[in-house]
């Protein structure tokens, strides 16, 4: 089969991946300059299955005005009398994708700045109860957990400040954190090693469906400085080997992949295909660790995450990332003093002087999100469109579903028969939406 796949993201490039693995030929459109420039440029590197769960009652978004507000859509969904099942069919997907990032890191040989590790930090006792639900679903699936005391917690973890109060922590297994970007630019290598084309700086402006569906993309170099001020300059790869035509072009193919994050509505749309997609944004900050012989451990050795602050820390090779503030809306153009300081006390409370500020890197991400927190992955209920999107996590942003949906996506279109260890995919397409 002749597949596209639109959007070079964590998903776009895993999709091209297995895709081309099933011996189809794949050809990704990508209107940046590189993979994982967007969404999973500088996420917060959480890839634990647990992490895909709402570990405490969301802070937004608030009812808005009318009850058919995303907003609305989504206070509702979150208390669901079907909540329980809606989350263990997401910790079902999120571990079987752990389990196939695993497979592709060691068969590919992939080093991606990883390190094993997530604790849940407890600062009292209430924040304990506030958990249990999830706690009890994690058990429920075979999850692995454990309850870690303040001391444990600083012989696990002993970059902790021993001055900030903690009542205890939760362990969880399996878990780990990397470089999300680091592994999608490994993975494109990967990919094209299996003759994948990536197309950059190219926009797809429309989608015809059909047994052979049609799609129109222009070549579209965007301006100098395009993105947010507050992050690192994107690197620009080359694209595949021919020149890019000027003006629309259009391609015919027997399967069209939407991976395209944030922007796919404006190409859904045009379909009749209106999913109540929200836009969330999430901000995170890196900085190379500070080194001091006579304190080796300053930062932390893999991930923890602050439960009442909702702010996540991780250790990404020699530099620490403080990610978290997930806020409805686009993300703006640059950060907040006051969302820049909370996150800058959070890092100080739990490990203070770890990270050399001058040379710190500041990154906001977009994602979209569905009322009830799933991703929209499989049949788009159009001939010869598929999706996968809105793998956007409460806290990690993408990367803990990104594998599996993939392989998922893959089986499907390819009608092959998938691993019997595979959660359903049903219950995960648009269909659930009508």
């Amino acid at each position: 089969m002749r597949i596209a796949i639109i959007g070079a993201g964590i998903a776009g490039v895993t999709s091209a991946f297995e895709c081309a693995a099933d011996g189809h030929q794949v050809t990704v459109f990508e209107r940046r300059g590189s993979v994982a420039a967007e969404g999973s440029f500088a996420n917060t590197g959480l890839a634990t299955p647990a992490m895909a769960l709402p570990w405490t009652q969301a802070s937004f978004p608030r009812p808005g005005a009318g009850s058919l507000s995303w907003q609305w859509r989504r206070w509702r969904a979150e208390r669901s009398k079907n909540r329980a099942e809606q989350q263990a069919r997401l910790l079902q997907l999120a571990v079987y994708s752990h389990s196939r990032l695993q497979e592709l890191r060691i068969r590919l040989q992939l080093d991606f700045e990883r390190a094993e590790g997530q604790l849940l930090l407890l600062r009292q006792e209430r924040d304990l109860r506030a958990i249990q639900a999830q706690l009890d679903l994690l058990q429920s699936l075979g999850l692995q957990q454990q309850f870690l005391s303040a001391e444990q917690c600083l012989a696990l973890e002993p970059g902790l400040n021993p001055d900030t109060a903690l009542h205890g922590g939760i362990q969880l297994s399996p878990a780990e954190v990397g470089n999300c970007r680091q592994f999608s630019h490994l993975m494109r290598i990967e990919a094209q090693r299996l003759d994948v084309r990536f197309r950059f700086h190219t926009t797809v402006r429309s989608l015809t469906p059909g047994s052979v569906a049609t799609l129109i993309h222009e070549h579209t170099v965007p301006p100098e400085g395009l993105g947010p001020a507050t992050r690192a300059p994107e690197k620009q790869d080359a694209g595949d080997t021919q020149p890019a035509p000027l003006g629309p072009v259009q391609d015919s193919f027997d399967a069209v992949l939407i991976c395209a994050g944030a922007s796919a509505v404006d190409l859904l749309q045009p379909l009749g295909l209106k999913p109540a997609m929200g836009l969330v944004h999430g901000y995170t900050i890196t900085a190379p660790l500070r080194q001091l012989e006579a304190h080796p451990d300053l930062g932390p050795r893999a991930g923890v995450f602050d439960l009442r602050e909702q702010v996540s820390i991780s250790r990404i090779g020699q530099r620490v990332r403080v990610a978290g503030r997930i806020e409805p809306g686009a993300a703006p153009k640059s950060f907040k003093p006051s969302t820049l300081a909370s996150l800058h006390r959070v890092l100080n409370d739990w490990f203070p002087g770890a990270m050399q500020v001058g040379q710190e890197q500041r990154w906001t991400g977009c994602q979209a999100l569905l009322p009830d927190g799933l991703p929209l992955l499989g049949a788009s209920g159009l001939p010869g469109i598929w999706l996968n999107l809105a793998q956007g996590a409460a806290h990690s942003l993408d990367w803990p579903l990104a594998c599996g949906a993939a392989r998922l996506l893959a089986d499907q279109v390819s009608k092959r028969k998938t691993d019997t260890e595979a959660p359903e995919i049903t219950g995960l397409d648009i269909a659930r939406l009508a």
